[in-house]
């Protein structure tokens, strides 16, 4: 690694910010192209995810595997990130998603009906990639917009 890299970054094998933003902004493009492989790509090959919607998964072969049963549930799965916010080798990245349940999802045919869901990815980066993921956002109200939990009227 350079000195000037060492300089901008503060820590040795840390990324600069700008190299974390042309990252995401990479990412972005393969989530807009559903590439399955580029997108598990971009985590370390000892990765890990959490889950809401897939529980923990461990290495890139199963973060892949997540990739494909959510493409294969929702399609049109589509991302929408808001501004990063990036702390050394931290980022979050808050987004909001929508998709139409079309493939089986918790044990449930597609339904044709239209979800929306907010919340925020939690990453750890090194050496250039996501080497841990925590994904946060409201399960239960996806899981209610597919059909899967029933809520109360007025809710």
């Amino acid at each position: 690694m350079s000195a000037d890299r060492d300089a901008q970054s503060g820590l040795e094998g840390e990324m600069t910010r700008d190299e974390v933003v042309r990252f995401f902004h990479e990412r972005q493009r393969h989530w807009v192209a559903r590439d399955i492989d580029a997108l598990a790509n971009q985590h370390a090959p000892n990765g890990t995810v959490h889950s809401p919607m897939f529980g923990n998964l461990s290495g890139r072969a199963a973060i892949a595997e997540s990739y494909h049963r959510l493409y294969t549930a929702f399609p049109d799965w589509s991302t929408q990130p808001d501004e990063l916010i990036v702390d050394g080798d931290t980022v979050a990245q808050p987004f909001k998603a929508t998709a139409t349940h079309v493939g089986e999802f918790m044990g449930l045919p597609g339904t044709k009906h239209r979800t929306h869901i907010q919340g925020v990815l939690l990453m750890h980066m090194a050496d250039g990639l996501i080497q841990h993921e925590r994904r946060l956002y409201d399960f239960s109200m996806l899981l209610m917009q597919v059909g899967v939990l029933k809520g109360k009227p007025g809710y």
